[in-house]
């Protein structure tokens, strides 16, 4: 496969003029810019004197001249390094420390103030990507030609973090390999064509949003409509002139509560796709009651990108997540790495290209992560029923999937037990209409401590991106223990779901 850009451009339309994104006002990029932006951003790194492995940090709004750098990393292989906008000063630095990026482009805010980050080796490079804000990345641009440079699909395209059980963040490293061959798999599952039109309101800071929704568009010739990010009147509007929505199930909450969300309005779709957290199927057969469309339920993580989805055509099954894609071994095993049969529970693991090289700079911690004969131990529970459908039931890490965003408890726990009038603590996600899942964090207080749910919050809000924040706190005398000193989360979630 070689460089993912040039797999990418293989599925460019005949016309480089054909429109690849448009706004909802009607304006257009084409696929001949974005192969002329990404070029000259290419040659501008070249400039700067980057050598291929050198990473590109980007923490930015959503918006296209992100997409020309992450397709000029792919030209010049170079690591393209993603961060969500809400990442706080104590998380950015921790991320850039272990990055250690040669260019980290940022908001104006950061710019202004990279000294506060404290880091051990600041970026040889920092930007803004828009001029005014300080140096612009734009400026860096140069036109002329530039020659793709030639890599393994072994080499890494893209670094990726997710806060691990622990509470410290791990690099996980994609690919050319991994992304291409799963966006040519999905390009051929969902059926893309250079007819469809992909409504785009996700973010780009992770898979969902950056190598799933692009990689299909990229793959097919299609096009995007452009959202900056989602709201449910915006989208109604303008998804009559879609074929394809990929959303979090959040986003078809909030479009269930809508008055406007009809058959009419959703007529020209072709299929809805829902990934990133679990689609409950109350949500599931209210929107197929509401519009007479079948939710397509899709089920991957960062290290995999994605690993089963139900059927165009065929049954979707609610509840499920369907089949595993071409090209992808799935099997479900005991604590001892015995196969299960068919409906019988356990962890879930995965083998295939799709399947990340491991985890950047922790070695030990990705052979631990892998077996013996090189399955992807995913931590989830689920089992493969006779039809050969993969259900999931649980997470056994207690991760929680807040909106679509990983919370990982560790993290926010050791935070929170840190706090003066804390004695412990536990989080735990509780149902939420909305969210899917809300943070809530159960404290036991120290004695004679008067710390409150407004203290505590306010002081986390300083510290940790709101998606990771409480949205409750309830204190108790005590934390349940099992036998062996264990917290039982799962009585905490019964309790007060």
């Amino acid at each position: 496969m070689g460089n993912l850009y040039l797999t990418y451009r293989e599925g460019f339309p005949q016309d480089l003029k054909s429109p690849f994104l448009e706004y909802p006002d009607g304006s257009l990029i084409t696929y001949e810019e974005l192969e002329e932006q990404s070029s000259q951003y290419a040659n501008g790194f070249s400039d700067l004197g980057l050598q291929p492995g050198d990473r590109v940090s980007v923490q930015v709004d959503k918006s296209p001249e992100v997409i020309f750098i992450y397709l000029a990393c792919l030209r010049s292989n170079l690591i393209f390094h993603p961060l969500n906008t809400a990442y706080k000063e104590s998380e950015l630095s921790f991320f850039l420390d272990d990055a250690k990026p040669s260019v980290f482009i940022c908001q104006k805010e950061i710019y202004e103030n990279i000294s506060s980050l404290g880091l051990k080796k600041e970026p040889q490079h920092v930007f803004t990507l828009l001029p005014l804000e300080g140096e612009s990345i734009q400026s860096i641009k140069r036109k002329g030609d530039h020659e793709i440079v030639d890599c393994s699909e072994e080499h890494t395209a893209a670094l990726l973090y997710s806060s691990g059980t622990t509470g410290k963040p791990k690099g996980i490293m994609l690919t050319h390999g991994n992304i291409g061959s799963n966006a040519l798999a999905l390009k051929e599952a969902w059926n893309f064509t250079q007819e469809d039109c992909l409504l785009h309101a996700l973010p780009i800071y992770h898979v969902h949003g950056l190598f799933v929704a692009l990689g299909c568009v990229f793959l097919s010739g299609s096009r995007v409509l452009w959202m900056n990010a989602f709201d449910a009147d915006e989208v109604l509007k303008i998804l009559p002139k879609c074929s394809v929505m990929m959303g979090v199930p959040t986003y078809y909450t909030r479009l269930l509560s809508n008055p406007k969300l009809n058959n009419d309005t959703t007529a020209n779709i072709r299929v809805f796709i829902s990934g990133s957290a679990p689609l409950l199927e109350d949500t599931f057969n209210e929107f197929r009651s509401k519009t007479g469309h079948y939710i397509l339920e899709r089920y991957g993580m960062t290290e995999t990108n994605i690993i089963c989805s139900n059927p165009i055509a065929g049954k979707r099954k609610p509840g499920t997540v369907g089949l595993p894609l071409e090209g992808q071994s799935l099997r479900i095993v005991d604590d001892s790495l015995n196969n299960l049969d068919k409906d019988e529970i356990g962890n879930i693991q995965v083998k295939g290209p799709n399947v990340f090289n491991g985890y950047w700079n922790l070695p030990e911690k990705t052979k631990e992560d892998f077996s013996s004969d090189n399955f992807f131990n995913t931590g989830d529970k689920g089992f493969i029923d006779q039809d050969g459908y993969l259900t999931i039931v649980g997470r056994s890490k207690d991760m929680i999937i807040s909106g679509g965003l990983n919370v990982y408890p560790k993290e926010i726990e050791s935070l929170i037990d840190d706090l003066d009038g804390v004695g412990e603590s536990a989080v735990i996600g509780l149902k939420d209409n909305d969210l899917g899942e809300k943070v809530v964090a159960v404290v036991v207080r120290q004695d004679k401590s008067e710390i409150t749910e407004d203290e505590l919050i306010t002081t986390l809000k300083q510290d940790i991106a709101g998606f990771k924040v409480p949205k409750q706190v309830i204190f108790i005398d005590e934390l349940p223990r099992n036998a062996m000193g264990k917290v039982q989360k799962n009585v905490l979630r019964d309790n007060y779901q």
